[in-house]
């Protein structure tokens, strides 16, 4: 009987069957979800006009509803950018730490994570969500599991063995000394949403912070543009390092093939100057395994050519309380 919340922050789901078979299995596993009925919402592409997704976190700021311990988001695409001004981000972060809720999504949610974050002063989780996860026919198992690790583990530790995920082409770490063992917050999320924010109040300004990237069916050059509106904008200054998840699906440069996603990183690296991970198994992708935003990282190299992630200070739920199988039946 974990309590649950939904926010629909993004895109209307497409199939009511899809809603009910997730929330099913959210059941199954032990979620108490309070409020079903707000994936039936729709104005024009989104889950609802732009008052009632805002509404999903803003009844917590103001008291209205009591904050869960699991707001979890029912799926991405796009709206979360509209809602921004109309949340009231510290006072939501200040309730959700004294209840130690948890707020889980991906995706276009990383705009909710880094409003969070950067008037807030929460955690997140990067993480599978309703529609997009849990409502599958056969929901991917690993990416089920390590939700569940992420939820409840304080101590999570990931290891990522190459940089496949993100470019075949390039080496685990991209660093031009020997790497160095890091302790930071971590944040970021989805490059196009991160890349939207840059200037506004809604960029977190963590200072020697760890920025996390990754993103889905963009071509290398617009993967570049987007990384120089970072860039320009000075979200890299101060920061200690750049962790790549996965960058799938970016395709050929129909001018030059040579183009790609390797030689846009290595471009990044040349002009921060920082050291760059590569191969984070999280993004567009199955098998992904959650972590938490806004958190403590430990960030090392191991001995085997890879690296090793350890996460510190975030709200956790007792794994006793979690039924897994349940998410994927």
């Amino acid at each position: 009987n974990i309590e649950t919340r939904l926010f629909a922050s993004s895109n209307v789901g497409g199939s009511d069957e899809r809603n009910q078979l997730a929330l099913d299995r959210m059941a199954c596993a032990g979620f108490k979800v309070d409020n079903p009925t707000i994936t039936t919402r729709q104005y024009l592409r989104f889950a609802g006009t732009d008052s009632q997704r805002a509404s999903d976190l803003q009844n917590i700021a103001t008291g209205a509803i009591a904050a869960p311990k699991l707001l979890l988001g029912v799926r991405g695409g796009y709206g979360a950018v509209r809602l921004l001004p109309m949340v009231d981000w510290s006072t939501l972060g200040r309730i959700m730490k004294e209840r130690g809720t948890i707020l889980a999504g991906f995706s276009d949610v990383t705009a909710i994570q880094c409003a969070l974050l950067a008037k807030g002063g929460m955690s997140s989780l990067a993480a599978p969500m309703l529609y997009s996860e849990f409502g599958k026919t056969k929901p991917d198992q690993v990416s089920c599991r390590q939700f569940a690790e992420a939820l409840t583990n304080p101590n999570l530790a990931i290891n990522i063995p190459d940089a496949s995920l993100t470019s075949p082409n390039l080496p685990s770490i991209l660093t031009n000394s020997e790497p160095k063992t890091l302790t930071s917050t971590i944040w970021g999320g989805n490059l196009s949403v991160v890349s939207a924010l840059a200037g506004s109040e809604y960029v977190p300004r963590i200072a020697g912070g760890i920025v996390f990237l990754e993103d889905v069916g963009e071509q290398a050059y617009r993967i570049e543009r987007m990384l120089y509106d970072l860039y320009l904008a000075g979200v890299f200054k101060d920061q200690q390092a750049i962790v790549f998840g996965a960058l799938s699906g970016s395709g050929e440069d129909s001018y030059d093939k040579r183009y790609d996603v390797a030689t846009v990183i290595r471009q990044l690296h040349k002009l921060t100057g920082l050291p760059i991970y590569s191969g984070m198994r999280f993004g567009h992708i199955g098998q992904k395994h959650s972590f938490p935003l806004g958190a403590t990282c430990q960030l090392s190299a191991n001995t085997v050519s890879g690296y090793q992630l350890v996460f510190s200070d975030y709200p956790t739920i007792k794994s006793d309380a979690i039924h897994v199988e349940g998410l994927w039946q």
